[in-house]
């Protein structure tokens, strides 16, 4: 759990840092394609270093072509947080993403969605979201 935190730390981080790069390249599109080519040479890095087996590689041609989708999403997030961050702050952005990840989220669990195991929704979990979604009301109106 601590790591979970300690990722979600870093996003707001890296929303300022890829703002930055979008002022300084002066496209938020291009800006978040500096940040997965810098990312991509970091992981390949570490597979280096780390010495990862790299044999299971080929396994990924095997995946149905809708998973390859996963990287036009994560790109389509990170340009959405450099676009959103600076017009509506990071508390706010960062609120409205997290209300869409949990309202998603809950979806993929009720139904296993994507190979999830079922975790059906309840009134507490409704009420997790509703807490979130009032957290956003109160950041915006502040």
């Amino acid at each position: 759990m601590l790591l979970a935190v300690v990722a979600g730390a870093v996003l707001p981080i890296q929303a300022g840092l890829n703002n930055k790069m979008g002022k300084a390249v002066g496209d938020p599109v291009y800006a978040a394609f500096i940040s997965f080519v810098v990312g991509s040479v970091g992981l390949f890095i570490y597979l280096l270093a780390t010495r990862t087996d790299l044999s299971g590689l080929s396994n990924a041609r095997s995946v149905h072509s809708s998973v390859w989708l996963a990287g036009i999403l994560g790109a389509f997030y990170v340009a959405c947080v450099i676009i959103l961050a600076p017009k509506l702050g990071v508390a706010l952005a960062f609120g409205l993403i997290i209300a869409g990840q949990l309202g998603v989220s809950l979806a993929i669990d009720h139904f296993g969605l994507l190979g999830i195991p079922k975790h059906p929704i309840n009134w507490q979990r409704l009420a997790g979201v509703a807490l979130i979604i009032v957290g956003v009301i109160v950041i915006r109106r502040f």
